[in-house]
């Protein structure tokens, strides 16, 4: 590939879910005053779009920065498995009642640590986004 040094690629997964913002220590009232229609008794579900962007230098053999099938299965594994058909607070343990609540912000941040892991080295992970609604989303690019 000459001297191209770096190239982001973005895959985009979707996943179906259900979540409740409400932090059981406060009262029905304040978790009212706080989330609004977030903090409803079941919950409410949205289909996500999760936008992964990695980077790194294309290999010479495959002008590839990952095969997407090692991409693929990494996401499969930690977000589409883990969230898709599921409801948040009560299926995946880090966002239980009483611990995170799972904004769009926290997803994002959950997503980038679950999956950054997972990377070969010579793979940088670049941003995740996840998108609720098309007028709404949170985009996590690490605290570096």
């Amino acid at each position: 590939m000459g001297a191209v040094t770096r190239v982001q690629l973005t895959r985009v997964v979707r996943f179906a879910a259900a979540h409740r913002y409400f932090r059981p220590e406060w009262s029905t009232a304040r978790n009212a005053e706080v989330f609004g229609a977030c903090a409803g008794e079941h919950g409410h579900g949205h289909s996500y779009e999760c936008h992964v962007t990695v980077a790194g230098r294309p290999a010479d053999d495959t002008s590839m920065v990952i095969r997407l099938d090692e991409l693929d299965a990494i996401l499969r594994q930690e977000i589409t498995e883990r969230f898709d058909h599921r409801h948040i607070n009560h299926e995946v343990p880090e966002f239980e009642f009483g611990k995170q609540i799972p904004t769009a912000e926290a997803l994002a941040v959950y997503i980038w640590q679950s999956v950054r892991q997972r990377l070969p080295s010579a793979v940088q992970l670049v941003c995740v986004r996840v998108q609720e609604e098309p007028s709404l989303f949170a985009e996590y690019r690490g605290d570096d």
